[in-house]
C-alpha cells in the first residue's frame, strides 16, 4: 500500500515502513553504539557552550528524535555538536555569565529563534540561502573554530583558571602564564583519557573508546578522592594583598547590585513615564540620560571586578587547620609561618560571594547531574535580547544546517538515498524547537556520531530514536555516576573530537582551485581567530568577501579577440598568437552580461573594434553568455546602433535562448534582425565573407574564412 504524498511530507518517518525485525535488530545495536558516545560527548559539548553539563543530556534526548523523525536523512546523527556549541558560548558571553540562570535561559530563547529560522527557511523551501556561505569560507571557519575549541579546552586540562574576555587570545596568553600552577592530578587524567582514547580509535575502533575512557577515569577519581572542596571567610585569608582585593572585590559586588536594581526601578519608570508623556517629553530625555549614567558605572564597576576576580583566582593558598574554636587560616604558598604545618593541598579561591569563599583543592568534576526528565516549555521571550541574539541565530543556523547536509550528502553517496534539503532543514528547525521547549541549546548534525551510526549498521532513523531513549534512561537512572567525571575528561573529549575537524590541506587545495577563493578561505580563518570570541563576526567577514570577490569576477569576466588555430577551432588569437582578419573581429565573451560589467563589455567591444579598424564586420561569439538583464540590453542596443553608424555590422552567434527571449521582449532582436543572428560561430563567418565578397570586400586569404565542408562517400 502507497502513502499518500502529502502523508508522506508531513510524516516524512512513514518512508521506514514497513518495519521488519532485521531492521529493528540493526537500528536497536546502532542506536545503542551511539548513545555511548553521546552522553559523555553531550556533557562534553554543553560545558563548551557554557552550560552545566547536564543539560548536553537535555539537548541529546528529544532533539535527536526529532530530527531523524521529520529529517530527510536515514543515518544522520543530530544533537550537541563542538561548532554550535561554540558558536552558542561566544554569541551569549557578552550578555551574561557562563553557567548563570540568565546564560542559561539565553542559551535555550537562542535554539528557540534557531528552530523559528530553520523551519522557515525549510517550509518555504529557502534551502539554497546556505550557498551564500561558500566552501571555501566554511573551511576557513571551521578550521578557525577547531582551534580556537581545542585551546579553549586548555586550562581545564592542566587545572588552571581562565578569564573570559572581548579577546580570545588574551585569555590563551593568561593560560600559558599560568602553566607553572598546573594541577598534575589534573593534567593526568586528561593525558590518560586521550590517550585511551586515540589508542582505541587506532587499535580497535569498533569500540566505544569515549565511553571507556570516561568509566575508567570516572572510577579512579572516586577512588582517589579527585575531587577536594572547602569554604572559608576573607577573615581566614592571611595575605595581606588577597585579602585587600577580596574585600574590594565584595564591596564591588555590592554596588553592582545595587545599580542594577536602580536601573530596574528606572526602566520601569521610564516605560510608564513613556506612555504618558510620549518618547520625547523633557522628563523622558532625562530618565534615559541618567539610565545611560547608570549602565556605564555598571559597567565600570564590572570591568573592575573582572580584573579583580582574575588576580584573585591566581592566587595559591597553603592551609594550615585551626586548633580547637579557631578558624583555619590560609597563607599564599610558601609562606606558613614557621611552627605552623599545613595541610598538604594547594587551595585556590574557586568563588567569592560576600564574604563566604568557595576553595578547590583537587580537581574539578561534573558534580551532582539532576536525575529525571527536563522540565517542558517555552522560553520566555526577551524582547531586548531579541536583536543581540539574532545574528548569532542566523549565522548558527546556516552553519549549523550546513554542517547537517554536508554530513548527510556524505552518507547518502554511501547508502545511494536521496536527501531533500528543505526536509532537513525542517527537521533541524523542529529539532531545535522542541529543544528549546525541553530546556537545551542550539543542535546540529554530527559527523563523528554518524560515521558511528552508519558503521554500527543503522538502517532508517529509529536508530536515533533508540539512542534518544538511552539517553533517556541515563537522565531517569544513571546521573548519580556521573558526579566523580572528571572535567579534564570531558576537555579531553572535546579536543579529541576537534583535531579532526583542522583540515588546512582544504585551505591549500582551495587556494590552488582559485585564488579568490583561498583569498576568502584564509580570511576567514584570520578574521575567526582575530575576533574571537565573537565568532559570527568572522564568519560575517568571510562570507562578505566571498561574495564581493564573486561580484569582482564578474565585472571583469574574461573576453577574447578570436583566430582560426592550425586545428580549424576558434581560440583566443593573443595567447595562440594567430593573425587578425581585415574583413571581421570575433569577440567572445565569457560571463552574464548584468549591470555590474556592462560598462566592462562596452569597453572591450569598443577596444576590440578600435585594434582592427579595416574590418567592416564585428561577430559577438555569445555561447558564454548565460544571462541577459535590462542594462546588458540597453548597452548592446547602444554598440549595435553605435557601430552601424559608424559603418560596422555587429553579428550575434551561439546566444542562449533566455537571452533571445530578452532580447525579443525589448525588440533588440528585431533592431539587429534574423539576419545577423546566426546558431554557431562557423554559420555565422560564412554568411559573413559571403556578404564582403558580395560587396568586394571579400578576402581569400582571411585567417577567419569558414571551414570547408567535409563531404563523406
Amino acid at each position: 500500500m502507497s502513502i499518500p504524498p502529502l502523508l508522506q511530507r508531513a510524516l516524512p518517518f512513514l518512508r521506514w515502513f514497513p518495519y521488519s525485525g532485521r531492521l529493528l535488530r540493526a537500528d536497536f545495536i546502532a542506536g545503542l553504539t551511539v548513545a555511548l558516545v553521546l552522553v559523555p560527548q553531550s556533557m562534553a559539548y554543553a560545558q563548551l557552550a557554557g552550560m552545566p553539563a547536564y543539560y548536553g543530556l537535555y539537548a541529546a534526548f528529544l532533539p535527536v528524535m526529532v530530527a531523524a523523525l521529520w529529517g530527510s536523512s536515514n543515518q544522520l546523527g543530530t544533537g550537541p555538536v563542538a561548532v554550535a556549541s561554540l558558536l552558542t558560548a561566544s554569541a551569549l558571553t557578552p550578555l551574561a555569565a557562563p553557567g548563570s540562570e540568565t546564560f542559561i535561559a539565553l542559551a535555550i530563547m537562542l535554539a528557540l529563534l534557531v528552530g523559528i529560522i530553520q523551519l522557515a527557511l525549510g517550509a518555504f523551501k529557502l534551502g539554497v540561502i546556505v550557498n551564500f556561505l561558500s566552501h571555501p569560507v566554511i573551511v576557513g571557519f571551521t578550521n578557525a573554530a577547531a582551534m580556537i575549541i581545542g585551546l579553549s579546552q586548555l586550562n581545564k586540562l592542566i587545572g588552571v583558571p581562565m578569564d573570559r574576555s572581548e579577546h580570545f587570545i588574551e585569555d590563551i596568553w593568561g593560560v600559558l602564564k599560568l602553566v607553572g600552577d598546573t594541577h598534575l592530578p589534573t593534567l593526568a587524567m586528561g593525558t590518560v583519557a586521550i590517550a585511551i582514547m586515540w589508542g582505541i580509535r587506532r587499535k580497535v575502533p569498533k569500540l566505544p573508546g569515549v565511553l571507556i575512557a570516561v568509566a575508567l577515569t570516572t572510577t579512579a577519581s572516586w577512588l582517589i578522592g579527585f575531587e577536594r572542596n572547602a569554604t572559608a571567610n576573607i577573615d581566614q585569608v592571611a595575605e595581606p594583598e588577597a585579602r585587600a582585593l577580596l574585600t574590594e572585590f565584595v564591596r564591588t559586588e555590592a554596588r553592582i547590585k545595587e545599580i542594577s536594581d536602580q536601573i530596574g526601578v528606572k526602566a520601569t519608570e521610564l516605560k510608564q513615564l513613556r506612555k504618558e508623556r510620549g518618547g520625547l517629553s523633557h522628563e523622558m530625555v532625562t530618565f534615559n540620560y541618567e539610565v545611560e549614567l547608570l549602565r556605564l558605572q555598571l559597567k565600570d564597576r564590572e570591568d573592575e571586578n573582572r580584573r579583580r576576580n582574575r588576580a584573585i583566582r591566581s592566587f595559591t593558598f597553603e592551609r594550615v587547620v585551626g586548633v580547637g574554636d579557631q578558624p583555619a587560616e590560609l597563607y599564599a604558598e610558601g609562606r606558613v609561618p614557621a611552627g605552623k604545618v599545613s595541610d598538604g593541598h594547594r587551595w585556590r579561591i574557586a568563588r567569592a560571594a560576600q564574604r563566604d569563599m568557595k576553595l578547590t583543592g583537587g580537581g574539578e568534576v561534573v558534580g551532582k547531574v539532576p536525575q529525571g526528565l527536563p522540565s517542558a516549555g517555552m522560553p520566555k521571550m526577551s524582547w531586548d535580547m531579541l536583536g543581540s541574539l539574532l545574528s548569532a541565530a542566523i549565522v548558527i543556523s546556516l552553519v549549523g544546517f550546513m554542517e547537517a547536509i554536508s554530513i548527510a550528502k556524505a552518507i547518502a553517496a554511501k547508502t545511494k538515498q536521496k536527501i531533500d534539503p528543505n526536509q532537513e532543514l525542517i527537521g533541524q528547525g523542529l529539532a531545535n524547537l522542541v529543544g528549546a521547549a525541553t530546556q537545551a541549546f542550539p543542535v546540529s548534525g554530527s559527523f563523528s556520531r554518524s560515521a558511528v551510526n552508519i558503521n554500527a549498521g543503522a538502517m532508517t532513523g529509529m536508530s536515533s530514536v533508540f539512542t534518544g531513549l538511552f539517553v533517556l534512561l541515563t537522565l531517569l537512572f544513571l546521573t548519580p555516576l556521573l558526579y566523580h567525571l572528571p572535567q579534564a575528561v570531558l576537555a579531553a573529549v572535546i579536543i579529541m573530537a576537534v583535531i579532526g575537524l583542522i583540515n588546512f590541506e582544504a585551505v591549500k587545495h582551495a587556494w590552488k582551485a582559485s585564488r579568490h577563493d583561498g583569498v576568502a578561505a584564509v580570511a576567514t580563518f584570520v578574521a575567526t581567530l582575530a575576533f574571537a570570541p565573537h565568532l559570527d563576526t568572522g564568519i560575517m567577514i568571510g562570507a562578505g568577501l566571498a561574495i564581493g570577490l564573486y561580484l569582482y569576477r564578474t565585472m571583469s569576466p574574461r573576453v577574447a579577440i578570436l583566430g582560426r588555430h592550425a586545428d580549424g577551432s576558434l581560440r583566443d588569437a593573443a595567447i595562440n598568437n594567430l593573425p587578425a582578419s581585415d574583413v571581421v573581429t570575433a569577440v567572445r565573451f565569457d560571463g552574464r552580461l548584468y549591470f555590474a560589467n556592462v560598462s566592462f563589455f562596452e569597453d572591450a567591444i569598443l577596444d576590440a573594434v578600435a585594434a582592427n579598424p579595416k574590418a567592416p564586420y564585428l561577430l559577438v561569439v555569445g555561447n558564454g553568455i548565460n544571462e541577459l538583464d535590462a542594462s546588458g540590453e540597453e548597452v548592446m542596443h547602444h554598440l549595435v546602433e553605435r557601430l552601424r553608424g559608424n559603418g560596422v555590422t555587429v553579428i550575434f552567434s551561439g546566444l542562449k535562448k533566455q537571452v533571445i527571449d530578452v532580447m525579443r521582449a525589448t525588440g533588440l532582436f528585431d533592431n539587429i534582425s534574423q539576419a545577423h543572428i546566426f546558431a554557431t560561430a562557423d554559420m555565422a563567418l560564412a554568411a559573413i565573407h559571403d556578404w564582403a565578397a558580395a560587396r568586394g570586400e571579400g578576402d581569400a586569404a582571411s585567417p577567419l574564412q569558414p571551414l570547408p565542408v567535409k563531404r563523406f562517400g
